[in-house]
């Protein structure tokens, strides 16, 4: 018999890797570390954990092991790996993709706002994965089988921006780090309702899935439900009744920022799920309803973009950056709105 296993799946993040925490039971005799997990951990070779092992992403007692590191009695292990077994099969499709950077292990991709990143229910065709697995046939990684080859976080459907992708696994593995001990720098934009008392500030709050809605993510202000998130704002422009603000993320939970906004009563503009799809800051008369309704149609979707993004290489271990523009929908969006500003 062992001891209880504490096994952590980080489901309700928009980071793609998982956490396992297993204490060793203190019957346990010495074996190897890969071995040890291969035993204990289900459908994951030992060549992703071996691959793991080599990136430092298996900690013993808080620290980094190789493969060969022999397991004792009441150890605490901690394993990250940067996705999950294949669940579905997935048909590459020669999708356009737009590339912002790429090397021999890993590419920037802007995503444009309506593509899902990675199948699921009812999206397991057009997606960045399928367009992937196109592109990039050749490469060993793209040809595992696996559901979600070379992604370590995702982005909405409707939200636009960068995301990068690795192109082995060791990159792979080494990119999966970063996001769960937070090295990473993620800038967005988002286009939100109302007029802020406080320029700058930090939403700190739990996140977690609405018990009245299961497609939506809602706040746990107290207590231990749901996941910790943290999202730092800084308003960067005002138009009367909206606002253009930075978002830097220190956590990446699933719709973190848009749950978050709808918290403090600034909900994203067009945000369907979160209410921002209706007139929450401004006058009831009919010339600006028409207004606001036009600047809808123009920006059809949440108005949030991932900006930037930082990290270390992977390989040479250089500090990377990159920057994008605004999609046309949302500076159109913002023009409007500046006008607006201008004109009343």
């Amino acid at each position: 018999m062992h001891e209880e296993e504490d096994i952590l799946l980080n489901e309700e993040s928009s980071d793609l890797f998982e956490h396992f925490k297993i204490i060793v039971d203190k019957g346990q005799s010495l074996l190897r570390v890969d071995k040890f997990l291969g035993l204990r951990l289900e459908n994951i070779s030992r060549n992703r954990i071996q691959n793991a092992a080599n990136s430092n992403c298996i900690l013993v007692n808080d620290k980094p092991v190789k493969s060969n590191y022999k397991v004792k009695p009441l150890d605490i292990i901690s394993v990250v790996l940067p996705y999950p077994p294949n669940e579905n099969e997935v048909l590459a499709e020669n999708i356009p993709i737009e590339i912002t950077y790429e090397d021999n292990d890993l590419l920037i991709i802007n995503k444009p706002a309506g593509m899902v990143v990675h199948p699921a229910k009812g999206n397991y065709t057009g997606t960045l994965v399928n367009a992937l697995l196109w592109h990039f046939k050749d490469l060993p990684l793209f040809n595992t089988g696996q559901i979600r080859p070379g992604l370590v976080h995702r982005i909405d459907k409707d939200t636009s921006g960068l995301l990068v992708v690795a192109k082995n696994e060791i990159a792979h593995s080494k990119l999966a780090k970063q996001f769960f001990d937070k090295t990473t720098d993620r800038t967005y934009l988002a286009f939100v309702w109302g007029i802020f008392e406080k320029k700058t500030g930090t939403i700190n709050g739990n996140i977690g899935r609405s018990p009245k809605d299961r497609k939506k993510m809602t706040i746990f202000p107290e207590g231990d439900t749901g996941k910790h998130a943290i999202t730092h704002y800084k308003v960067l422009k005002e138009f009367r009744y909206t606002s253009l603000v930075e978002c830097r993320l220190e956590t990446g939970r699933t719709h973190q920022i848009r749950a978050h906004f709808e918290y403090i009563k600034h909900p994203l503009f067009s945000d369907l799920t979160y209410g921002g799809n209706k007139i929450i800051k401004g006058n009831s008369f009919a010339k600006y309803s028409q207004f606001v309704e036009n600047c809808f149609n123009i920006c059809p979707r949440q108005a949030l973009h991932a900006k930037s993004l930082g990290f270390y290489h992977p390989l040479t271990k250089k500090r990377l950056f990159f920057d994008s523009e605004l999609p046309s929908d949302m500076s159109n969006l913002i023009n409007k709105w500046e006008e607006y500003a201008a004109s009343n």
